[in-house]
């Protein structure tokens, strides 16, 4: 199974819970209250998220976090990068010479083409995308199609 990180995908909503007032900064403290995640591990989450460039934290009476570039310019692959590293579907997508069986692989170059394409995706979703609301399309086909009744098709598989 393909899966994200859990901290992957808590520094995306962290990073989504900043988008409304991009020039106000926040604590870690207000940030963990709107998003419900204790504040350790957001503050942990926003020190990744700052060492990758994607929030800057601001000292001071009024300072906190915000973000270091418009929600527009931060796709989905610099925060997966930053929270978890390069992207790879495999160890030799990313980083080649760690498999012994690397030579005479028949698939890598399949999971090397397969990896670029996840990539790609990845760097066209932004941030500011992911708050947007998803559109909710009907297959019309799929409703109109009518199921076999369960025990046809068990009959058909063991016949």
């Amino acid at each position: 199974m393909l899966r994200l990180s859990k901290m992957a995908d808590y520094g995306t909503v962290v990073l989504t819970a900043m988008i409304r007032e991009p020039e106000r900064s926040r604590s870690a403290a207000e940030i963990a209250a709107t998003i419900h995640v204790p504040v350790p591990t957001v503050s942990k989450i926003l020190k990744i998220l700052g060492r990758g460039g994607l929030v800057a934290s601001l000292r001071g009476a009024h300072g906190g976090y915000l973000l270091a570039r418009p929600a527009e310019q931060i796709t989905l692959a610099d925060i997966i990068d930053a929270m978890d590293g390069p992207i790879g579907m495999t160890e030799c997508s990313v980083t080649p010479g760690l498999c012994s069986q690397e030579a005479a692989c028949a698939v890598r170059a399949n999971w090397q083409r397969i990896n670029r394409a996840v990539l790609g995706v990845l760097r066209e979703i932004t941030l500011d995308q992911m708050i947007a609301p998803v559109p909710q399309t009907v297959d019309a086909s799929a409703l109109s199609r009518k199921r076999a009744p369960a025990t046809n098709r068990t009959q058909e598989t063991t016949s």
